[in-house]
């Protein structure tokens, strides 16, 4: 017998058939919670992480993942800067934009939308736009054309399709001979987009820059440029190393100024660096929250069948306590015998654990393909896409994911067979074998 005694002991009472059956079906009960535990958890994380990672996918390929702009003033020469941005290497894409709160009216209809004035050429480089056209074509965005693209929810509501005239009404006053009016402008409905969620679908437009800044009365200026990055994640750290380099170039260009009056005074202006990390803050935060408490309610469901080993270790100790006691008049130490259990309760524990891990791993890999032929078999639809953003129940299984909830299951067994094992070491060997 090469290997310790407390290991090959455990392990043999793990292996061993016992007289008290009802033992082993609790034990079994046990590792299939602890199982079943794993499986939910990891499906769920998986199934929350495919729909966090769809839901980013989709407003960042609307939204930029950094702006730049410069407040009040707008920026005038943006060709250049938008040539000059492209140069650092975190950047791999860069449009001009002017955005505008309206009011949209058709036919005694309303709404309000966030109208976003883009130069079609360039809007490819940081969106999607063009892959979620479903009739008409951003091509026909045009200066001075007066043509916009709507959402399929928006123009729904306001009873439009592609060849109609919507009038959009901007907070932009006029002085008029009867007092002052909101200025009103005539737009022909050229194109029709669907991002599948609701806030872009039902509530965003397009039309070119250059109508967008008549509008605003910008002129050729544009009121901020939209970045895309190499990598997303990075945003927060690029957008401020951008900033501080345009704004130290700025500053430069500012001293420079005062130094040489024959210089444009407005040169060297501030410029403000927002990414999305900043501007859908709430909504992200809010979507880590979720998976935070889910993950430790379902935690809950691992704990509950961790601690039925308590238990089982409970009853094995009580049917034991001859074997016990023999093995401590042999010389055992409590520590030994106390190793001994722990060894049993935490076989239960990794036996569980790892089918659950490879269990839910697998459930994980294929949730979609089985929900859909669930859904194909029974009817049945369980995510209605008019309420929620995504009609497919993606899953985005991730090891960090995997190995921490397979790591806190294994600690709970553990934890678990403590009291069970410190009981079986303070067994007294006299008072056991008394009458046996």
């Amino acid at each position: 017998m090469f290997q310790p005694l407390s290991l090959f002991v455990g392990l043999r009472y793990t292996r061993a058939r016992r007289r008290n059956h009802f033992i082993s079906f609790i034990s079994l009960i046990s590792m299939l919670g602890i199982m079943l535990g794993i499986i939910a958890l990891i499906v769920v994380l998986s199934v929350m992480n495919g729909f966090h990672k769809e839901i980013q996918e989709r407003i960042l390929g609307m939204a930029s993942h950094a702006t730049l702009s410069v407040p009040e003033t707008g920026i005038a020469d943006w060709p250049a800067l938008v040539a000059r941005v492209q140069q650092y290497p975190d950047v791999v894409g860069a449009a001009p934009y002017v955005e505008l709160e309206s009011m949209l009216m058709h036919a005694g209809r309303t709404h309000a939308a966030l109208l976003r004035g883009i130069v079609p050429a360039r809007e490819d480089a940081v969106s999607d736009l063009r892959q979620d056209m479903v009739a008409g074509s951003v091509d026909e965005l045009t200066p001075e054309s007066f043509n916009i693209v709507l959402g399929v929810e928006l123009a729904a509501v306001l009873g439009v399709g592609v060849g109609d005239k919507v009038t959009v009404v901007t907070p932009q006053l006029n002085a008029t001979p009867v007092g002052v009016m909101p200025r009103l402008k005539a737009f022909e409905v050229v194109g029709l987009f669907e991002v599948g969620m609701s806030d872009y679908d039902r509530g965003a437009g397009f039309m070119h820059m250059a109508d967008a800044a008549l509008l605003m009365r910008l002129g050729e200026a544009a009121e901020g440029i939209r970045l895309k990055l190499a990598d997303m994640f990075d945003a927060p750290l690029v957008s401020r190393e951008l900033a501080y380099a345009l704004n130290a170039q700025a500053q430069a260009a500012r001293a420079e100024s005062a130094q040489s009056p024959g210089l444009d005074a407005g040169v060297g202006v501030a410029y403000r660096v927002t990414d999305w990390t900043q501007v859908h803050r709430n909504f992200f935060a809010a979507l880590r929250t979720e998976k935070r408490m889910m993950t430790i309610i379902l935690f809950l469901i691992v704990a509950v069948a961790a601690f039925n080993i308590v238990s089982t270790l409970v009853m094995v100790v009580t049917d034991k306590r001859a074997d016990i006691a023999v093995l401590r008049t042999l010389g055992a130490s409590p520590g030994r015998v106390m190793a001994i259990f722990m060894v049993q309760g935490t076989a239960i524990g990794v036996a569980g654990t790892l089918l659950g891990v490879v269990g839910g791993v697998l459930l994980g890999w294929n949730v979609e393909p089985i929900v859909a032929g669930i859904e194909r078999a029974f009817g049945v639809h369980f995510l209605d896409p008019s309420i929620y953003y995504i009609s497919a129940l993606p899953s985005d299984v991730r090891m960090e994911d995997v190995l921490r909830v397979g790591g806190g299951a294994f600690l709970m067994s553990v934890l678990a067979t403590l009291y069970p094992a410190w009981r079986a070491a303070r067994t007294d060997p006299a008072e056991a074998l008394r009458y046996e």
